[in-house]
């Protein structure tokens, strides 16, 4: 059991919300399972999760121990674009998860990198991420670099923390952008009300900048190219719901009544540059979008 004690120097906030946001790696729902069982405690006492919290009330977090989990391989095929001692680069298709997590401990990419590296990937993450230094959406096609030893995932780690990573996506979105191009720069945080969406906020958020710019309008959309300055969760996506052009099927935060029949946000990502952790040398790799991205375009024409 694993004990986090909290003091508040806030007032009126519920409990669950308040928690949730101060560990950020536990959603509210998880939280109200810990009221629930009496491993969250306030000033030594059970509490419910409508409790508003006052100042200086101390709160203790009673987190149990995971259960280990038995990941296991999948013959599953993926797209290698590249692959070397230290690295794989792989085309990720749309609608794959890309490491387990509830509801979904199967048919993941790192089932798929189980089955292929057999034990050569990083354990840096532990069992459930084997190898990930970075992820994109279920929905979100493209491309990712994967770590095969633990050297080549911190080197590549601290790449994608200093921003020294070339990521650009490709996307459909809703709406008709005037501009040629643009830069969004606002603070993407948790949202205050659906923990598992982001928001712009300036409450417990981190700088997230992005920069689109238009490759072709249609009638009632507008297809883009857009980069990463940062890599914050759901950053295209946030960012381009936040000016009014929200992604393309994605009815998280977008419409939720889509036209166009297709499953989940029109996003791809395109292309993917770095420093290579033991040659040094920049390299860059670029895949097409599916064949459903590609028929959008036709479809919205």
């Amino acid at each position: 059991m694993k004990e986090i004690k909290l003091i508040s120097a806030e007032s009126g906030i519920r409990i669950d919300i308040w928690v949730s946001l101060k560990l950020k790696e536990y959603s509210r729902n998880y939280i109200n399972n810990l009221i629930e069982n009496k491993l969250l405690l306030v000033n030594k006492k059970d509490i419910k999760p409508s409790y508003k919290i006052k100042v200086n009330d101390e709160i203790l977090v009673n987190i149990p121990e995971p259960q280990l989990l038995n990941i296991v391989s999948e013959n599953i095929n993926i797209p290698i674009l590249y692959e070397d001692d230290d690295i794989i680069v792989v085309d990720k298709p749309k609608g794959m998860v890309v490491h387990p997590a509830a509801g979904n401990y199967s048919g993941t990419l790192v089932n798929a990198l189980l089955a292929h590296c057999k034990d050569g990937l990083s354990n840096i993450n532990g069992i459930i991420r084997p190898g990930i230094v970075h992820r994109i959406d279920k929905f979100t096609s493209g491309i990712i670099v994967v770590a095969k030893n633990n050297n080549a995932h911190e080197k590549l780690s601290k790449l994608f923390k200093a921003h020294d990573i070339k990521r650009v996506y490709i996307a459909v979105v809703d709406g008709v952008i005037r501009e040629e191009s643009g830069k969004i720069d606002a603070p993407i945080g948790r949202h205050s009300n659906f923990r598992k969406k982001m928001a712009v906020t300036l409450y417990n958020s981190k700088n997230a900048i992005t920069y689109f710019k238009v490759l072709k309008r249609f009638k009632n959309a507008t297809y883009i190219e857009v980069t990463l300055e940062t890599g914050r969760t759901h950053q295209i996506r946030t960012h381009m719901s936040y000016i009014g052009f929200p992604l393309i099927g994605d009815t998280e935060y977008g419409n939720k009544r889509q036209k166009y029949g297709i499953e989940g946000q029109a996003l791809h990502a395109k292309i993917l540059g770095f420093v290579h952790p033991r040659t040094n040398e920049y390299i860059e790799f670029e895949v097409e979008p599916p064949n459903c991205f590609k028929k959008l375009l036709v479809d919205i024409n």
